[in-house]
């Protein structure tokens, strides 16, 4: 499993101007050699907020973690709000067709588990494909294979959830449509559902 976690903290500072942060030093390409990061003065002039001035509050602005198999058929998606998996077209349906095959009920059954955990009432559900054939296929594909997820998460969740269901044909690409591995992770289905208080978060769900 690879597994990527970003945060972004925010700091603000009020009635002063804060001086640029000297960037840190890096080993220059092929050396071996450690290069000593350079020594801060904490009473610089610089780095000192003026009189009268006080720093913000620190808020967290985002904190996400991705994990994705190494095939890169399953990819999950952690933010404060939201938890969204993304499943690869050719392990849900067929080449240009939105019938399920018969091992992609037990992957769309993991992610409504998953939304059952976190007592998720509604539920987005989008497809995508790649740039390949025209744009007016990849809506009508992309929006079929959307409504094909949307029936089998029914079957586990019931009539209670609301669901938003959508095809996008081939925008919002993740990966680079020039290559084949690129419109191959395009080619997806997208189940985003509020966080709740699941535990283990980034955690992939069993099958």
């Amino acid at each position: 499993m690879m597994s990527t976690t970003v945060a972004v903290v925010g700091f603000g500072v009020t009635n002063a101007q804060a001086a640029d942060p000297t960037p840190g030093a890096t080993k220059p390409p092929g050396s071996t050699t450690p290069v000593e990061a350079p020594q801060v003065d904490a009473n610089a002039p610089g780095l000192k907020i003026a009189a009268g001035g006080t720093l913000a509050p620190a808020r967290v602005l985002d904190i996400k973690s991705v994990v994705e198999d190494m095939g890169g058929e399953e990819r999950r998606s952690d933010t404060n709000s939201d938890v969204s998996f993304a499943l690869q077209a050719e392990v849900l349906f067929p080449k240009d067709s939105h019938k399920l095959q018969p091992e992609a009920a037990a992957r769309i059954k993991a992610v409504a588990q998953e939304a059952l955990t976190n007592k998720a009432t509604k539920i987005r559900v989008f497809g995508f494909t790649d740039n390949l054939g025209s744009y007016e296929h990849g809506l009508k594909l992309s929006k079929n294979r959307a409504d094909m997820v949307q029936r089998e998460l029914v079957k586990s969740l019931g009539s209670e959830v609301t669901f938003e269901v959508r095809g996008y044909s081939e925008d919002y690409p993740i990966a680079d449509n020039a290559s084949e591995e690129g419109r191959k992770k395009n080619r997806r289905v997208e189940i985003t559902f509020p966080r709740g208080q699941a535990p283990n978060p980034g955690a992939t769900p069993s099958t």
